[in-house]
């Protein structure tokens, strides 16, 4: 990226490969802090434990921030059958395990045709979704319940890519508002044994892919070279 020609007051678009553990905010936070910027905000959470494309909005440009939140969506990752956490992924400590000895591919290839179309589904209890106000996954984190409405979604595609149980590949192609998670509680549900998301992965929205994103570190290490190098100009 050329940095003397970007006016990250006026309006950009950056694509940024989020690390893993970090949350979308903490990526907003980090590049709010090294571009010297005000108005920056991004297209679409990703959870702490996934990583893949972040599309973020600066100046101008976040006006479009509810255009490309609306946009298609890719992820690949791994689920693993046979057992459950809270959270359905590794955030919580698994709580149950049931035995999947009786399970073929084959079986889990046919469970996974009913979740391909539009569906409707439940959003996970630890999720960002408001209640009365209230983050949801505060309530779950001190063991209240909350009950959750469906909401309608469309899968284009739910391709398992490798299946090797109890773990299982993935790629899906999604509306927005699909909680990943969801389906894989859903199908682990739906074949009687349970399933957690091992990881996950977003690869694309809309016309963005994360091969064109930047690694988060490498980025902040050029553009803080970069204002080095200015300011060092300007005072000469």
């Amino acid at each position: 990226m050329d940095f003397k020609e970007t006016d990250w007051n006026k309006g950009q678009v950056l694509l940024v490969d989020k690390p893993l553990t970090w949350t979308s905010f903490d990526v907003v936070k980090k590049l709010r802090y090294t571009l010297k910027i005000k108005k920056i905000g991004h297209a679409g959470t990703l959870d702490p434990l996934a990583t893949g494309l972040l599309v973020l909005c600066t100046g101008k440009m976040t006006k479009q921030i509810d255009k490309y939140q609306a946009q298609e969506k890719e992820y690949t990752g791994k689920l693993v059958l046979g057992k459950t956490t809270p959270s359905h992924d590794l955030e919580t400590e698994v709580n149950s395990e049931t035995p999947i000895d009786h399970l073929t591919e084959e079986q889990v290839r046919e469970s996974v045709q009913q979740f391909i179309g539009p569906i409707e589904q439940i959003p996970p209890m630890h999720s960002a979704i408001k209640v009365n106000g209230q983050r949801v996954y505060k309530k779950a984190r001190k063991g209240e319940e909350v009950i959750l409405e469906p909401r309608k979604v469309t899968v284009s595609a739910f391709e398992l890519t490798d299946i090797s149980l109890p773990e299982v590949s993935f790629r899906i192609v999604c509306s927005k508002g699909t909680y990943i998670r969801s389906l894989v509680r859903d199908l682990g549900e739906s074949l009687g044994v349970g399933a957690y998301m091992s990881e996950l992965r977003r690869t694309r929205i809309g016309e963005f892919r994360v091969e064109d994103a930047e690694n988060l570190e490498e980025f902040v290490k050029s553009y803080q070279a970069f204002r080095e190098e200015n300011e060092s100009s300007s005072r000469d």
